[in-house]
């Protein structure tokens, strides 16, 4: 069974217009699927409805094999949200032995270290506020956090938020390890050349619908495309 299973979810803006209009997805235990669309399609609608962050107007979510309402479904999951505001107050150590507590383990500081550097986040800014953090170190901060606490499935929406190049390269590195290790990443992102290197397989999201859900390679054969960014530009031409 998928790990994640959406069935006919309707979310509306109000009874006329629906931002979600009957959405059946499939995410299977141990890949990388990249959901994909245009700003205001609806992607973070869908991932916080997932997480049972808002309420939907028809259908059905599963997760991890539960329905999404219940709390049990979301054990074993880590979510960074698009807009990630941690506590400006507490220090980066605090923060993060702070999140592995709530998700019932122990921070081991090699651990916390391991990653830091995986991410390149100076271990030693841990002890500054994150009030006076910038916005990769921010990021980074909580892709630390998600990936400290190794849960058996990531829902990461736009996680390349503000990193550099390298940085971008260390955590596709370190998610395509976890995927090797069996466990699962659900992302949404606007790197399209990142979904192309990274993903198993990706799903459109437009006008309300899934347009497509396949691998990157599916995706350009469907549309007679040479890169994954030509493909879903056609794939908006042939659903508009």
């Amino acid at each position: 069974m998928p790990v994640i299973h959406i069935e006919r979810v309707v979310k509306r803006f109000d009874k006329r217009r629906a931002l979600l209009n009957g959405i059946d997805l499939d995410v299977s235990a141990g890949e990388i699927f990249a959901l994909i669309g245009a700003n205001g399609s609806g992607k973070t609608t869908l991932i916080k409805a997932l997480l049972n962050l808002i309420d939907i107007d028809a259908g059905e979510i599963q997760l991890n094999h539960l329905p999404h309402w219940q709390i049990a479904a979301r054990r074993g999951v880590a979510y960074l949200p698009e807009q990630f505001r941690p506590p400006y107050f507490l220090s980066g150590r605090e923060f993060l032995v702070t999140a592995a507590r709530l998700s019932g383990i122990a921070a081991r500081e090699a651990t916390i270290v391991e990653l830091c550097n995986q991410l390149e986040l100076d271990v030693a800014a841990l002890s500054f506020t994150i009030g006076k953090y910038s916005k990769g170190m921010g990021q980074k901060l909580g892709l630390i956090a998600s990936l400290l606490c190794g849960e058996k499935l990531l829902v990461l929406d736009e996680p390349m938020n503000g990193l550099d190049t390298k940085s971008r390269a260390l955590l596709k590195s370190r998610l395509s390890a976890m995927r090797d290790a069996g466990r699962t990443v659900f992302l949404s992102t606007h790197m399209l050349n990142d979904v192309e290197q990274l993903c198993d397989r990706v799903g459109v999201l437009h006008l309300g619908k899934i347009q497509f859900v396949g691998t990157p390679a599916e995706f350009r054969e469907t549309y007679a495309a040479e890169t994954v960014e030509q493909a879903y530009l056609a794939c908006l031409d042939v659903a508009a």
